[in-house]
Parts: C-alpha cells; sequence; structure tokens
C-alpha cells in the first residue's frame, strides 16, 4: 500500500496548527513540524508552538528538538526527517507534517540539492545588511562563508552575492558546492495543501493573533531571551522588534504595530512562495473541504 505525507502548508496566522491536528486524528497519524523557529526549545509564544495539550492530542516531531545555541541546517532537518519517515512509514499508512518553512517542505519532499529559492527572511537581513552598509560588507561576508565562490563572482553585482550569502546563511551548505541535481526519489506520496483565505480575514487574523501572544507574555519571554538575541534563531518577527523597544528605539506600542506589520508582510512572501509550485492545492481553512480534498487525491 502507497504511503502518504499529507503537507497542510500556508501564511503565518491562517490556522494550520488546528487544522492538522484534526486532520492528522482522522488518518490515525502523528505530525512533523516544518516551522523552522519550532525546533528551538527556548522559543515559545513568539513562534506559536503548539500547546501541551495540542501535542498530547497528537504526537508531534521536530518541536523543541534543539536549543537556540546549537546550529541546526536544513540539512540536519532533511536527513532527520526522512529517516523518520523510514521507520515510521513501517507501521503507518499517513503522516502529516505542517508549517509555513516552504524550503524545509521541500527539502523533505525533493531534496535540498535542488537549488532552493531564497527563505524570505533570510533574503531580507541580507537586503538590510546591503542597503545599511553597503557592498563591501557584502563581499567581506560572502569572503568569509564562501571563499570559493567569492573568487567566482562577479563583485561588482550585489544581487549575486546576496544570493551566495543567502543560500549559505539558510542552508549551512557554502553556495558554491550546490549542483544541477534531479529530484530524490522518495519511498511515499505527497499531497500538498495549502491553506489560505482572503487577504483581509488573513490580517484579522494575524493581528488578533499577535495581540493573543501579548496577553500570553511575549513581552516578559522576549526579554528573558534577550542574551541569545544574536543568535539566528531570534532573527524572528516578534522578538527583534521587541528588543528594539527595550533598547529604547521604539515605544511598547510601536514595536506592537511593528510585529503585526512585519508578520502580514512575512505572510505575503510565503504566499507568493507557495504559489510558485503548481503541486499545492489551496483550500480556505475548513477541515471537512481539506479532508474530502486529500481522500480524493487518496483514491
Amino acid at each position: 500500500m502507497a504511503k502518504y505525507l499529507i503537507i497542510i502548508a500556508g501564511p503565518t496566522g491562517v490556522g494550520k496548527t488546528d487544522l492538522s491536528i484534526g486532520i492528522a486524528k482522522h488518518f490515525n497519524s502523528e505530525i512533523l513540524s516544518c516551522d523552522s523557529r519550532q525546533f528551538y526549545r527556548e522559543l515559545g509564544i513568539g513562534v506559536a508552538k503548539p500547546t501541551t495539550e495540542q501535542m498530547k492530542e497528537v504526537k508531534h516531531h521536530f518541536v523543541d528538538n534543539v536549543s537556540v545555541t546549537e546550529r541546526y541546517s536544513i540539512w540536519q532537518y532533511e536527513d532527520d526527517a526522512i529517516k523518520l519517515l523510514d521507520d515510521y512509514y513501517k507501521t503507518h499508512d499517513y503522516a502529516v507534517m505542517c508549517g509555513g518553512s516552504g524550503l524545509y517542505i521541500d527539502a523533505v519532499c525533493n531534496g535540498i540539492d535542488l537549488m532552493p529559492d531564497p527563505d524570505p527572511v533570510i533574503r531580507q537581513e541580507v537586503i538590510d545588511m546591503y542597503n545599511e552598509k553597503g557592498i563591501e560588507a557584502l563581499r567581506f561576508e560572502l569572503q568569509r562563508i564562501d571563499p570559493e565562490y567569492y573568487a567566482q563572482v562577479d563583485l561588482k553585482n550585489p544581487q549575486r552575492i546576496m544570493r551566495g550569502i543567502e543560500m549559505t546563511r539558510q542552508t549551512g551548505k557554502p553556495f558554491s558546492q550546490f549542483r544541477t541535481s534531479t529530484r530524490r526519489k522518495r519511498d511515499f506520496e505527497t499531497i500538498k495543501i495549502l491553506v489560505n483565505t482572503d487577504r483581509k480575514v488573513l490580517y484579522d487574523r494575524i493581528n488578533r493573533r499577535v495581540d493573543i501572544m501579548l496577553e500570553r507574555g511575549l513581552v516578559d519571554e522576549a526579554r528573558s531571551l534577550m542574551q541569545y538575541r544574536d543568535m539566528i534563531a531570534l532573527k524572528t518577527i516578534g522578538y527583534t522588534e521587541l528588543f528594539d523597544h527595550f533598547d529604547g528605539n521604539t515605544s511598547l506600542d510601536e514595536a506592537i504595530e511593528l510585529i503585526k506589520r512585519n508578520s502580514r508582510r512575512y505572510a505575503r512572501r510565503q504566499i507568493t512562495w507557495f504559489h510558485r509550485n503548481n503541486e499545492y492545492v489551496e483550500c480556505e481553512p475548513d477541515a471537512e473541504t481539506i479532508l474530502t480534498e486529500i481522500s480524493e487525491r487518496i483514491k
């Protein structure tokens, strides 16, 4: 019998967690998180992890599995996820993958040797570096992390330099080591669902989600993480804005509005990412509709 990986992807705030739990229960399956910030034990409220109660309902993998002080690359994630699935499918026919990190989904489905698109957050970080510090800073960073590509690239072309920095940062592998590759064969079928909704509805959900995070103690959580602020894991919407507030650069109200604005912008970038892949079936965040679509594809 075929084995299936059911992917519930979509923008931040659309309701993927609750939907994936319902779908996992329906198929008596477990959930693999593909949210690259939920891996980290120290992060909680700001990355909207499943609650303790939700994780009791359905077993989750790749939540709280590493510390922010550890390097956990997409290569490790691909390897860990495939090993887990190889063992898991000995006793199960269905697994659910849930999250909004498109690159991590692609790594599990196709293999990371395929040339991936840049992660939107990392891309913006590199653009900000260029805007604030200029092309010399880009050249210095590229020479430090990937001297082989530095020796080959047109050093007058900031776009090509930024591409090398982006890929090295998000994958943990020098850009120069990428090679043209075919898709890796997997021993499971994928069913890809893109959960999306009306833009205004989504933005309202995102704004309310930030309010709920604040009610649950996001400010105190961010303050407790100040010592880790330079770690890659903390270059995350919801924390960076509050760190700036703690530094005295913004008021708390300004920081909250920035969190909401940046979350909405990130959601737009996520949607753009997933729309590039025509394997996704786009659905409203309605469990019955999604289950019907999945069942039809299994048939």
